[in-house]
């Protein structure tokens, strides 16, 4: 089993460019998994409870749960529309996530009575993170994150967790597990907080009422809400059916896709609530970079920089959207999103490097042999072809961590190497001598064969794109069910029969409005 999560929304508001990097980047990762046999189970949902979500609802003079409801709605209908192929989606409103977090929260009681203390607190707290910020987090008195919201001084007596229980154990536990945190530059940032030693955490907040309210109020009596944190990083196990017994099935996780400002919950309080509790931990967590504007400018509902996704998505269609957020955002640092950019990436990658090179490939097969794709052995091109695709698995299987831009890197190689190909055997020229049959079918059944590979490794990032040239090659079934590794190798098109379409990437006619 690989068991793959994405962070949950917040619900507090719509689906933006963020979202939807952590979503098509996780969601190629599992179908890339699922494509080499690997069973996988892949989760995604939404964080709906806080008070930012309580806010948000006020604001909008209705209840948090009429809030939650329609904010999810229209995150589902976004990952549908950009083909996220999860498994499936939670939402921490739900009976069998709150039931999942009391048993974690009285299984630590159990385990470890003093792991969590009552303690009365004053500080900072940033209602965006959702989270006390230290002095370290604030600058000109705002939250380095959310630099338009006003920071609330909070005083209450809360539930607090022992996270300074833990710092040992953490330390060790990154030595042992290199590859627990990636990339590199996210796992220093960790070890550079563990070094400065670690602060207990609050469990449970007081005078907050929409949320999981805590198993145990403070001795005063005074009824307490789990911290929102210790309601959401539990959807991981909880989604599993915990703590029935077949969560074990599933659990542990092996890869957390998360956002690099999210990294300290994942990888030091989720682990240490999971080792307090005598669970296993994930055994990675991948932290993914941020969108921003061109010039660099980081976007923000609450500061009013976005871009609409639905307009982003639109723009192409949803497959040209996943490449140009994968190729121009590197899933392990941070990227720009602009519409000239996109519009370049678009015309000069998909209308004419690849879309071109396939139906200039269909089209002369169809004149030449009637559409029947002729035999040809493999050859040269074939040989540097699979040198390309061996970095391009290198990229996504874990061992280098999760660089989904350098293996559609890989894939443009062999695109490149195809246009090439064709211009130096100019087919159209072979068709004039008969004396060149064997050469020109040599030639095209090359070509159809790249087209094949192509195809294949493109299914987990343009899944309709690659299914639509999959069918105009005449391939038998879905393009999905196919397999990396040798069960593509053996793949013989000879005898198929093309079916010319539409362009997979149709070209402009003028310069869009959105560039000029």
């Amino acid at each position: 089993m690989f068991y793959l999560t994405t962070a949950i929304d917040y619900a507090n508001g719509d689906p933006h460019l963020g979202h939807a990097l952590e979503k098509i980047g996780a969601d190629v990762i599992a179908r890339y998994r699922r494509m080499r046999g690997d069973d996988v189970h892949f989760l995604i949902g939404m964080d709906e409870h806080g008070q930012k979500v309580a806010q948000a609802a006020a604001d909008e003079d209705v209840t948090p749960q009429a809030l939650v409801d329609r904010v999810a709605e229209r995150f589902q209908a976004m990952w549908e529309r950009l083909g996220i192929s999860h498994d499936q989606f939670i939402r921490t409103t739900s009976r069998e996530h709150i039931a999942g977090v009391y048993a974690l929260i009285e299984r630590i009681f159990e385990r470890n009575p003093d792991d969590f203390y009552e303690k009365s607190y004053a500080g900072r707290y940033c209602v965006g993170c959702e989270a006390f910020k230290t002095d370290s987090e604030i600058k000109d008195d705002r939250c380095v994150l959310h630099p338009t919201r006003i920071l609330e001084w909070v005083e209450e007596r809360n539930w607090f967790f022992r996270l300074s229980r833990y710092q040992d154990f953490l330390r060790n536990h990154f030595a042992a597990h290199p590859g627990f945190l990636g990339p590199d530059s996210r796992r220093n940032e960790i070890l550079a907080l563990l070094d400065q030693g670690l602060e207990d955490v609050s469990a449970s907040r007081a005078r907050l009422t929409w949320g999981i309210p805590f198993p145990r109020p403070t001795r005063d009596g005074e009824a307490q809400t789990t911290y929102v944190w210790f309601d959401a990083l539990p959807n991981y196990l909880t989604a599993t059916g915990f703590p029935d017994p077949s969560f074990t099935r599933r659990w542990p996780a092996q890869l957390h896709v998360i956002g690099k400002d999210i990294t300290r919950f994942h990888c030091v309080i989720w682990p240490a609530m999971l080792q307090s509790a005598g669970l296993p931990l994930p055994h990675a967590v991948w932290a993914h970079g941020f969108v921003t504007l061109a010039g660099g400018e980081r976007f923000s509902k609450s500061a009013g920089v976005r871009v609409e996704l639905a307009e982003a998505v639109e723009r192409y269609g949803p497959d040209a959207f996943r490449y140009f957020m994968l190729r121009e955002v590197p899933f392990d640092g941070d990227g720009a999103f602009s519409w000239e950019r996109f519009e370049e990436r678009y015309n000069a990658d998909l209308a004419n490097a690849f879309g071109n090179f396939a139906s200039r490939t269909i089209a002369m097969v169809e004149r030449y042999f009637g559409g029947v794709v002729p035999s040809g052995r493999p050859n040269e091109i074939d040989d540097a072809d699979a040198a390309d695709y061996v970095r391009y698995g290198e990229a996504l299987d874990g061992s280098r961590g999760y660089l989904i831009q350098e293996a559609l890197r890989c894939v443009w190689l062999t695109v490149a190497r195809g246009n090439e190909y064709v211009d130096r055997s100019a087919p159209w020229k072979l068709a004039k001598d008969p004396a060149q049959r064997a050469t020109l079918e040599s030639v095209l059944a090359t070509l159809v064969r790249q087209l094949i590979r192509q195809a294949v490794h493109l299914a987990p990032v343009m899944p309709e794109r690659a299914e639509e040239l999959w069918r105009q090659l005449g391939a038998p079934g879905s393009v999905h069910a196919q397999r990396f590794g040798a069960p593509l190798a053996a793949i013989d098109p000879a005898g198929w029969r093309v079916v010319r379409g539409d362009p997979l990437f149709p070209k402009e006619k003028e310069p869009s409005a959105l560039s000029r």
